[in-house]
């Protein structure tokens, strides 16, 4: 797999980090910046870049610069001052291109099967780190670590994280699915053949409208034109349809992942008739409670063998009062036990009127 380095070093100390992404885009920029903020802790008062295209829109005489709106907007942010090489002039950061031809054997060289960009990403964390306290600064003396130390003192706070997303404008289609990179998100139903805006982060997309969240995916990035578009479903959203149509339930695609205990009881609960409706309204539950309490009424009712939305929903409502559910079995006294089980004999209320008035009661 193919995968965009970023690399960000500070200049007195020459302290760096390593940050791998996927995609070389504007999310990814603003990313990195943070991490390396965080790292370093804190944020130089100026930064030194190339002209590439996530910083910088057009490129005129000189030092003349169109700076992206957003990328100033980040800096802005951060409150330092952006300064840009001129085209084709390298040395002018020639500290960066020497540390990316070391850290090719240094880091890159060593690096090990990792199964995720989280896990690689901490892992050329720590390996930068160990790298500042094993190599020496060459101009100043110590280690790198060592100049850091002392270079951190003249850094800005650092601040809060810059919300560096990526605002697109789409369109709900009438299945709830918003496109986006080739693949396909859901969103709530009542958002259905209406606009939304998405926000789009390094690692998930945020679909807002009407000035509220509605919903948040985990992004997918796929490198690919062969492979095959996927789209991410959420079945929650899907519930309002549901509640219309019922028999969407038995193969809807949406309703394919949901919760193991869920599907248990859908299977039992689909045998009978109605069961459609009923497991419907029980996974509606979910609009109104907490979705965990919901899952635990599901597995005591399937653990007592009794899969009906009645039984859940007394599990469900003993669970939010607080009430002892599956406590240990009591221990009756022989002296309460009943000897001669009482029936129902409604004679005997006119047997009680015939003692006092004489008489029977009017009918």
């Amino acid at each position: 797999m193919k995968l965009q380095m970023a690399h960000i070093k500070l200049s007195r100390s020459r302290a760096f980090l390593f940050r791998a992404y996927l995609l070389q885009t504007h999310e990814m920029l603003f990313d990195a910046h943070w991490h390396g903020f965080r790292v370093f802790g804190g944020v130089p008062g100026r930064g030194i870049y190339d002209n590439m295209r996530t910083a910088v829109d057009r490129v005129g005489r000189g030092k003349e610069r169109q700076i992206n709106i957003r990328f100033l907007a980040m800096t802005n942010h951060y409150v330092f001052e952006p300064e840009f090489c001129n085209p084709a002039a390298g040395w002018e950061k020639g500290q960066v291109e020497k540390n990316v031809r070391d850290s090719r054997h240094q880091v890159l060289h060593r690096l090990p099967d990792l199964p995720d960009l989280a896990t690689l990403n901490a892992w050329l964390e720590q390996r930068c780190l160990e790298l500042w306290r094993e190599t020496s600064h060459g101009t100043l003396p110590g280690m790198i670590a060592d100049v850091w130390a002392e270079e951190q003192t003249a850094l800005m706070p650092l601040p809060v994280a810059f919300d560096g997303f990526i605002e697109l404008s789409k369109r709900v289609s009438p299945t709830c699915l918003i496109s986006f990179e080739r693949n396909r998100y859901s969103v709530p139903a009542p958002f259905a053949n209406r606009p939304v805006s998405v926000r789009v982060y390094p690692d998930r997309l945020v679909i807002a409208a009407e000035g509220n969240i509605l919903c948040e995916h985990a992004r997918v990035i796929q490198r690919s034109h062969k492979l095959p578009p996927q789209t991410v479903y959420d079945w929650r959203h899907y519930l309002a349809v549901l509640q219309r149509k019922p028999g969407a339930l038995r193969n809807g695609a949406p309703f394919l992942e949901l919760p193991i205990a869920f599907k248990e009881l859908q299977e039992k609960m689909l045998r009978k008739a109605g069961g459609d409706r009923e497991m419907v309204d029980i996974l509606a539950l979910v609009l109104h409670h907490d979705e965990q309490a919901v899952l635990i009424a599901v597995e005591l009712a399937l653990s007592d063998g009794v899969p009906t939305k009645t039984h859940v929903l007394n599990l469900l409502h003993r669970l939010l009062d607080d009430k002892i559910i599956g406590g240990p079995d009591l221990d009756t006294p022989q002296a309460l036990a009943l000897h001669h089980e009482l029936k129902a004999n409604v004679e005997r209320y006119d047997g009680l009127r015939i003692e006092i008035s004489g008489g029977h009661h009017a009918s």
